[in-house]
């Protein structure tokens, strides 16, 4: 290894490096001009680059040239960007930056889901529109691409920088990201800037992924997902210096191909005989943790007229007769329902719990943490190491697994004490995505490619799926397991439930509404939100854990990030605040009850539901931001007020002798 060969990975990184500045630019222009984290840009470089890879290919029936597929998918871009700023983000102009990144999170799933559905999960050879040659360079051939793709992104940084910094334009958005209310006194319209940012961030993102798809290849899992690396260039340009998001969004990438050069070396570490997994993923949050402490924590100010309309946390006033009439459904249910809808029905249960986990944390202290789900993979992996390898019984390998992944989140929680909502958003998506390619996919800690195996948990009878008891039908899923789960959703349920009702949920909820006014009257913000990161990573933790029992194993696809996200959707279409909410949301979650019945008796399945996550999401946040169970809520409120109301004029009337 020489410095010439690093030097020469730096310059074929720089390839991949300009989508990730491409996207990176494309965040900072949408927070300049309208306030909001898009973490859809990465997926509409994804949408971009299937358009021009179905237009070149004839996938639709129609090959088109070169220059008519750039046309007809910047029209196409045109169209996602109007969709974008009219549909999504103008409904939700005074929402709060919470609600906004929720719908930046749903329209990432709707365009994952979609092209999985048009063009399936296989990478797709996207055809070069650069020209193409080579260079030599240290006695190599590299790709004149390498050269041309980081040009065009240097000259655009340079033409948005002078755009944004002397024209009319640029101008009255620094004026009205500063002090919105005055700018409009001034005659200047922050909805019209707002669009014309958002569509230049739709065409510099999507054109990003034209150019650069045919260097990093068009896939569905992984081109959205290059919004983390792109989010880090990003964090250390505080979210408005274009040059600074461009140079490290570049230098990102160099990073990364140089990262890929040791990992041939001998010298590097192996798992398995090859390569350590997920160390690219890794430093990429180890930089978003670097960027929060040098470039400040908070993100810049803006003069923005919010309506902080935080989801309705009501207070649980009946929860013994629903528990007990939920309960013995439920197990009727587990009884005769076949074994196919009993097992749907049991995953609708461990989702309930993983749901529980995102009320408390999210709905109870207002923060998006994405990485629940990765907790609930740590728990179940430290089982089936704990189990399989040192002969560690149930109950105890169960805590142990979710006490170590409480320890976990409590990490993650106190480096994040500084950070809060949206940032904690941010960096705990990077979290998730590094644990699940560093952790996960490493046989020593994790379970590598294949899956960890789980055996049965006793204690005294069978209490797994193969228990004895298979229900009607005497099939697998045993209904003794479903009650088992059944049984820990009741307990779970009812303590986050008194959670609310308790001075803890008081403060938390203090917390959520004003940090600053919270901490005045004499609440510890900090202990408070350690308490909310343990408290919800126990339950992510127990829920893990039942997963591994429920599959007789542990695999990293259920706990990928991808998958995170949906959950945190669903939570929201449910009920973030509520633990009906939860429930609701289990109920819909993937291969849970209402999809499964979908999938068998419509055949609507997969990213179908994947795409009804992403839709609900949206459209929740912008009609119903309370969700289905805060919309019971309100409707049963409502109808209580009215008899309250009618009650006392029914006695004035009875005295009276008089009719209603």
């Amino acid at each position: 290894m020489s410095w010439q060969q690093v030097a020469l990975q730096a310059i074929l990184g720089l390839g991949a490096g300009s989508l990730i500045a491409g996207i990176a630019l494309g965040i900072v222009l949408a927070y300049r001009g309208s306030g909001i984290i898009n973490l859809a840009t990465g997926a509409v470089a994804m949408l971009a680059g299937y358009s021009y890879w179905a237009l070149k290919t004839g996938e639709f029936g129609y090959q088109a040239s070169t220059a008519a597929a750039l046309v007809l998918t910047a029209v196409f871009l045109l169209a996602i960007g109007l969709l974008i700023e009219f549909g999504v983000y103008r409904p939700l102009r005074t929402a709060t930056p919470l609600a906004k990144l929720a719908a930046s999170l749903g329209l990432l799933l709707v365009a994952q889901a979609a092209v999985s559905l048009a063009f399936g999960i296989g990478v797709k050879p996207q055809p070069p529109v650069l020209p193409s040659g080579f260079v030599t360079i240290f006695d190599s051939n590299v790709p004149t691409d390498r050269f041309v793709l980081p040009g065009i992104v240097l000259v655009s940084t340079l033409a948005l920088w002078l755009l944004y910094r002397y024209s009319r334009f640029g101008l009255a958005t620094r004026a009205a990201s500063e002090n919105e209310i005055g700018a409009m006194m001034l005659g200047l319209s922050p909805n019209q800037l707002a669009l014309a940012s958002t569509l230049l961030a739709t065409f510099f993102a999507g054109g990003l992924g034209v150019l650069a798809a045919s260097i990093v290849q068009l896939d569905p899992q992984a081109l959205p997902l290059q919004v983390v690396p792109a989010l880090t260039a990003a964090l250390f340009a505080r979210f408005t210096s274009f040059w600074i998001a461009c140079l490290v969004g570049l230098a990102i990438g160099c990073l990364q191909s140089i990262l890929y050069y040791f990992q041939i070396q001998s010298w590097f570490p192996t798992d398995n005989g090859v390569a350590m997994p997920g160390v690219y993923q890794l430093l990429v949050f180890l930089l978003m943790v670097v960027a929060m402490f040098v470039r400040g924590t908070s993100l810049p100010s803006r003069g923005e007229l919010v309506e902080q309309r935080l989801p309705f946390a009501p207070r649980a006033q009946r929860l013994l007769r629903p528990a007990l009439l939920g309960t013995a459904a439920a197990v009727v249910a587990l009884i005769v329902f076949p074994y196919d809808f009993r097992q749907a029905l049991i995953t609708s249960l461990l989702a309930t719990i993983m749901c529980l986990s995102v009320v408390v944390i999210t709905g109870f202290v207002g923060q998006i943490s994405v990485v629940q789900l990765a907790l609930a993979g740590i728990s179940g992996f430290i089982l089936s190491h704990l189990a399989t390898d040192h002969g560690v019984g149930f109950p105890e390998v169960m805590l142990i697994g979710a006490c170590g992944a409480t320890v976990v989140g409590l990490v993650i929680g106190f480096s994040a004490l500084r950070v809060r909502g949206v940032s904690l958003a941010v960096i705990t998506l990077a979290a998730a995505v590094a644990i699940e390619q560093f952790v996960f996919l490493n046989s020593t800690w994790g379970g590598g490619t294949s899956s960890s195996p789980v055996p049965e948990p006793k204690l005294g009878i069978d209490l797994g799926p193969y228990g004895p008891f298979r229900g009607i039908d005497d099939k697998v899923p045993s209904p003794v397991f479903g009650f088992f789960v059944l049984g820990a959703v009741v307990l779970l349920g009812l303590f986050v439930a008194n959670l609310r009702r308790s001075g803890l949920g008081q403060r938390m909820l203090a917390v959520r509404s004003n940090e600053r006014a919270a901490a005045a009257a004499g609440v510890n913000v900090r202990n408070v939100k350690l308490a909310a990161f343990g408290i919800s990573s126990f339950i992510a933790g127990i829920s893990g854990a039942l997963y591994g029992y429920n599959f007789s194993s542990v695999t990293v696809n259920r706990f990928s990030a991808l998958t995170a996200l949906s959950l945190i959707a669903l939570a929201y279409v449910g009920g973030v605040t509520m633990v009906s909410g939860a429930i609701f949301a289990g109920l819909i979650s993937v291969e849970a009850l209402f999809p499964y019945a979908l999938e068998t008796w419509f055949g609507i399945g997969g990213n179908w539901a994947l795409l009804f996550a992403g839709l609900a999401l949206v459209v929740t946040l912008i009609q119903n931001p309370d969700g289905v169970a805060g919309a019971f809520n309100r409707k049963r409120r409502l109808k209580q007020k009215q008899r309250a109301d009618v009650a006392p004029r029914r006695r004035v009337l009875a005295l009276t002798g008089k009719e209603l």
